[in-house]
């Protein structure tokens, strides 16, 4: 086997599918980057058995053949490589040379017969969204999956295609993240849990806008995405995902209309006074033209008024500050809408259009 690419374009195809590399195996295969170049293209893979990408990687063919190249060895040899033209060969042992301008290197290889291949995904029905819109709903949501996979489900975001939309799903057992879409194009109903490894690992290798396309491909066990010149396929969650529409209630006693960055910025303030291990709540007292924001802790006390637009009673409610600041970092809007029953019901961020709906449930606090 022998190839020819540039540096950057090894360092680019190694950073994309590095992030399928395991961190921990038993499988040593797996600790590999597959450079497979028997057929008319130039791959690289990686697979952990969960998630797998390729990613073709432009350059010329010599001689073809692959070989398997532990990843973090290949990576730190192209990374401090002089730019340049890079030549990458091996023999028939394996014994694999890289080489740049002076610089010359020989690791030993693995058997590419012996990496596991990524599964085969029947390509039957596709639904498309733009590269930006996939990033732009991945950021808007992954904030509230759980960190803590007792109930695996909650790691996951729940995908549901219905009516020619997409809603994806967050929630981690004190708050909920929906965002909704329209599709390009109408397809079959689907509803899917994809991890959330796999998502966080997608938004970050997309780059394209809003003209880019990524091909989505659901199988029972599987999800394919396929963009530019990259196939990630995942492992979707087993399991019935929560039944999130029952949790969405329309009814409410208390509505305020708000600046969504002073609001923001207020929260955020509040937070000066509490330690990363303490969980005081950010206090909302909400009354007719303002709402004061309190905040008491060991270190001091703070309050400060933000001008709202209010329908029905008034309210004082608490909440976790960070749970409300992830849900409104994620709006664009220069004003939202939060609807309260009372001070023991969830509060709801959501535009009229249900766009987005943001659930976060309040705490108990002494006033």
């Amino acid at each position: 086997m022998k190839i020819v690419c540039s540096k950057n374009e090894l360092l680019k195809a190694i950073n994309i599918v590095s992030k399928a590399v395991p961190v921990r195996t038993t499988m040593t295969i797996l600790e590999c980057i597959l450079v497979d170049c028997s057929g008319s293209r130039i791959l690289f893979t990686a697979n952990d058995m969960d998630l797998g990408i390729e990613t073709v990687v432009s350059g010329v063919i010599e001689e073809r053949g692959k070989v398997a190249l532990d990843a973090k060895i290949f990576s730190e040899i192209i990374r401090k490589l002089p730019d340049g033209e890079v030549v990458i060969s091996c023999d028939e042992k394996l014994v694999t040379s890289i080489t740049c301008e002076m610089a010359h290197f020989q690791v030993m290889g693995k058997d590419g017969d012996e990496f596991a291949a990524l599964p085969v995904i029947e390509k039957t029905e596709c639904v498309k969204v733009s590269q930006f819109s996939l990033r732009e709903i991945i950021r808007q949501t992954i904030f509230s999956i759980s960190a803590n996979d007792t109930n695996k489900v909650m790691t996951g975001e729940y995908f549901e295609i219905k009516e020619g939309w997409l809603r994806v799903v967050s929630l981690d057992g004190h708050r909920v993240s929906i965002r909704r879409i329209e599709l390009r194009e109408p397809c079959q109903e689907i509803s899917a849990i994809v991890p959330g490894k796999t998502l966080q690992e997608i938004s970050k290798i997309l780059a394209g806008g809003t003209e880019d396309i990524v091909s989505m491909y659901f199988t029972k066990n599987h999800v394919m995405f396929m963009f530019d010149e990259t196939v990630v396929v995942s492992r979707l969650i087993e399991g019935k995902y929560f039944r999130v529409d029952h949790m969405i209630s329309g009814d409410y006693e208390t509505k305020i209309r708000i600046n969504r960055r002073m609001l923001l910025d207020s929260i955020d303030r509040s937070t000066l006074l509490v330690r990363e291990d303490d969980k005081k709540p950010i206090i909302l007292n909400i009354q007719d033209e303002a709402v004061e924001l309190k905040m008491q802790s060991q270190i001091g006390s703070m309050s400060e008024q933000v001008a709202i637009e209010k329908e029905g009673k008034d309210l004082m409610i608490g909440f976790n500050p960070k749970f409300m600041m992830d849900a409104l970092k994620v709006i664009d809007d220069e004003k939202v809408e939060i609807y309260f029953m009372n001070m023991q019901a969830p509060c709801f961020i959501r535009n009229e259009e249900a766009g987005y709906v943001y659930m976060v449930l309040p705490v108990n606090f002494v006033y």
